[in-house]
């Protein structure tokens, strides 16, 4: 299926108190920064969330209290992936229950499956709602790639509504879409690549770096929608040490303390992840005030 949202969305991070549970405050200001800047979708636990440090019961929370905040305002997208096909499709019929507009399902990590597995993957998270579904290829993280075969035989699946890619090879990323171009979509999953993937025809992106520059990725992602390159690489070339910045170390770690020195009170990554190191703090600083936004520490 096409069209379930254009333009920019969040890749959300979840903000936990130091030693404790998620802030819901500082969550709810994240919502309210994202939706008056202009984000069109919001993807909650997704990756970047750092749902898999989280309980069942703290997942379950962040979406009500999500789904609540947001009120109909934003598409609302969850994160329902996992590396076991039984955990994702429980989610994903959760994610549903709840309310969500749609879900992303990371493909199965850790377990390496064959691109077989990869389609069964999906097609029985697919099989288990009546939600959009978004794939999510980002094989540095999880050592396996959706390739473009697979992605075809996806885009048959009536209500799978595109892919998000991060594979970070733009030369498959042309033939994915060359292939899943008449019936799914194509999102960037990668800061880095927006405009490219944007310019072969992606319906939108799906961004880290927005949840610190929601306004700017927006603008890219309109500009890139009304063929005004220019503007665009203008926007984008002002961000990359931004976003470069935001992948110094693993992400959420630099993003996150990013959100805190814009006064977003991000709080810090849950163990086994750690806090962003002191000379990438001030990379970090260095590359906020380059692309024009105004820090509080």
């Amino acid at each position: 299926m096409k069209g379930f949202f254009t333009g920019s969305a969040t890749a959300m991070i979840t903000p936990f108190y130091t030693g404790g549970g998620v802030n819901f405050e500082a969550f709810g200001n994240m919502i309210e920064y994202q939706i008056a800047n202009g984000t069109d979708a919001l993807v909650v636990l997704g990756t970047t969330g750092e749902p898999a440090t989280m309980t069942e019961d703290e997942k379950t929370a962040v979406m009500k209290y999500a789904k609540q905040r947001v009120a109909g305002r934003v598409k609302l997208i969850f994160g329902t992936g996992s590396n076991s096909t039984a955990k994702a499709v429980a989610a994903t019929k959760l994610a549903e229950e709840l309310g969500a507009d749609g879900v992303l399902a990371v493909t199965p990590y850790y377990n390496k499956c064959t691109q077989k597995g990869i389609v069964e993957y999906y097609k029985a998270v697919c099989a288990a709602t009546s939600l959009p579904v978004i794939a999510y290829n980002v094989p540095p993280r999880t050592g396996v790639n959706i390739l473009p075969a697979a992605a075809e035989e996806l885009s048959y699946i009536p209500n799978m509504a595109g892919i998000k890619e991060a594979c970070g090879n733009m030369e498959q990323i042309c033939e994915t879409m060359r292939r899943i171009r008449p019936r799914m979509d194509l999102y960037s999953g990668d800061d880095n690549l927006n405009i490219p993937i944007m310019a072969i025809g992606g319906a939108g992106l799906i961004s880290v770096a927005s949840n610190i520059a929601p306004a700017q990725i927006k603008d890219v992602a309109s500009a890139m929608q009304k063929r005004k390159l220019e503007r665009a690489n203008k926007i984008h070339e002002k961000l990359l040490p931004m976003i470069d910045a935001c992948f110094v170390e693993v992400n959420p770690i630099p993003v996150k303390a990013g959100c805190n020195m814009i006064g977003l009170e991000a709080g810090v990554p849950r163990p086994p992840l750690t806090e962003l190191e002191d000379e990438h703090k001030k990379l970090m600083k260095k590359c906020l005030k380059s692309a024009g936004i105004k820090t509080v520490c």
